[in-house]
């Protein structure tokens, strides 16, 4: 059937229709917003690289999330800017942690809001590597149990779910086995399972100061030019108890979201990561681009390519823009 018999516009006309044959939606159920949490009192200081995004104390920070919590964002994953850095980023670990005091507070004051902890060192190493580092070299095995630790406090604090980032091989197994050993085998772990070695991380590192003393992070973090590694990397951490898995950084990644989802048919994540963010803030700051038309288009993009949670800066604007347009 072809033309004039078949009118594909038909369909496109109407408003109502268009709402009532849209094949992808994008909810505000769908938000994870990430934010950045310091020691003192008193700090809403701007992350210069990242417009709109502040480093928070703990009391401006539930300030913060008192609008998150209106908007009904169910998810928060918070990162710690430590007071302290040493070699094997002993904050990460410690009882009175920048994190866990953050996760003690919030599920005081907002018991209902999800909160998503990352895991790994990279925020509290003086070297800003995601692990402990010997000559050089990251050394994996022994990171495991630094990691282990970092997600039973975490769990320990209220956490509702753990993150590890760091990309170590068998961390998912490490964490998995050390939360059900103190009893939190009810935290599920959402693992940054294809985490590429990208240049869209610039403006986090920046926010967080986790920026490498010497070397890069090729050597633990995926080549972007592969992707049917990533699924290997999936399927790993699937049988060693990830309960979400996550491709990030997003944007340049849909085809991986895309393929993860159809292989794996797990829930997976995808991370709209910071220079994604700060590229559409300051193309929007310029008048360049529509700054809600884009940026619902990417994160719709990504819902279409398979993501059925989606971690971004842009959530709180996302939660309003789509409050205004029911």
């Amino acid at each position: 059937m072809s033309f004039p018999l078949q009118r594909m516009r038909r369909l496109r006309v109407n408003k109502n229709v268009r709402r009532m044959v849209r094949e992808t939606r994008l909810s505000v159920d769908d938000l994870v917003y990430p934010v950045f949490v310091c020691h003192g009192e008193g700090i809403a200081s701007p992350v210069e690289a990242m417009p709109g995004i502040y480093n928070y104390s703990i009391d401006k920070l539930l300030e913060e999330l008192e609008k998150v919590v209106a908007l009904k964002i169910p998810a928060v994953l918070p990162f710690g800017i430590p007071a302290v850095k040493d070699e094997t980023g002993s904050e990460a670990y410690a009882e009175d942690g920048i994190i866990q005091q953050a996760v003690r507070a919030i599920k005081k004051v907002y018991p209902e809001l999800l909160v998503i902890t990352d895991v790994c060192l990279c925020e509290y190493t003086s070297h800003g590597h995601c692990g402990i580092l010997k000559d050089g070299r990251v050394l994996n095995d022994p990171t495991l149990e630094l990691l282990a630790r970092t997600a039973v406090s975490h769990a320990s604090a209220g956490a509702d779910m753990v993150a590890p980032s760091d990309m170590m091989d068998g961390r998912v197994a490490a964490l998995r086995k050390a939360l059900d050993q103190h009893s939190y085998e009810n935290v599920p772990v959402m693992a940054y399972s294809a985490k590429y070695a990208s240049s869209f991380y610039g403006p986090f590192r920046e926010a967080a100061g986790s920026t490498p003393q010497s070397g890069d992070r090729k050597g633990y973090q995926m080549d972007p030019a592969n992707a049917d590694e990533a699924l290997r990397e999936v399927w790993l951490d699937i049988e060693e108890g990830a309960d979400i898995v996550m491709v990030k950084p997003a944007l340049a990644y849909m085809d991986v979201i895309r393929r993860v989802k159809t292989a794996t048919g797990y829930p997976v994540a995808a991370y709209n990561v910071s220079g994604e963010y700060s590229m559409v803030k300051s193309a929007a700051q310029m008048g360049r681009v529509d700054e809600s038309g884009i940026v619902l288009e990417i994160l719709t993009g990504m819902k279409r390519a398979g993501a059925d949670i989606i971690i971004t800066y842009h959530a709180v604007d996302v939660a309003r823009w789509l409050k205004e347009r029911v």
